[in-house]
């Protein structure tokens, strides 16, 4: 079997096993969707260990700061600022997303984005960007962290599954 095939099968097997937990058993703390982008940055990074880990770690680190921008700006904190309030928080926080890519786990600078835009897109969309400090998993940045550790593991499973079955 060729190598993308055995890629393609892996992916498509272990993407409907992780559809049904985070779709069914996991629904309550586990974004399918997340997890596929997650997937696709460890295999972005280099689909290998240093992958896993930074790809944790920058969308872990993306979410925090995401997190951070979505209190500021809920609170009110900035509000003096007034149509001007989110975007400053933004520029901000997204300097600090990006200027951390001198530290090895962080130096993947699109995880660091990915797991910043799907903290804000999830907060934003689900009306969560309240929530950031709750210790539950209606917090975006708990309920993103999850998600992207598990979807970068069952991204660096089908890799390992396709090595196997392309030999």
């Amino acid at each position: 079997m060729s190598k993308l095939t055995a890629l393609a099968l892996s992916i498509a097997i272990l993407g409907g096993v992780w559809a049904f937990l985070a779709l069914g058993p996991l629904a309550s703390m586990a974004l399918v969707w997340v997890g596929f982008i997650a997937w696709g940055c460890y295999f972005a990074a280099g689909a290998d260990n240093a992958a896993l880990q930074k790809t944790i770690a920058g969308m872990i680190y993306g979410a925090v700061i995401a997190g951070v921008a979505l209190y500021l700006v809920s609170s009110g904190m900035l509000g003096g600022l007034g149509a001007l309030a989110a975007p400053v928080i933004i520029a901000v926080t997204v300097f600090f997303l990006v200027i951390v890519a001198g530290q090895s786990l962080l130096s993947v600078v699109p995880a660091n984005v990915y797991g910043y835009a799907a903290t804000a897109g999830l907060a934003l969309t689900a009306g969560t960007a309240g929530n950031t400090l709750a210790m539950d998993m209606t917090n975006p940045v708990l309920l993103v962290a999850v998600s992207t550790v598990l979807g970068a593991i069952f991204g660096m499973i089908s890799g390992k599954v396709a090595g196997m079955l392309g030999k």
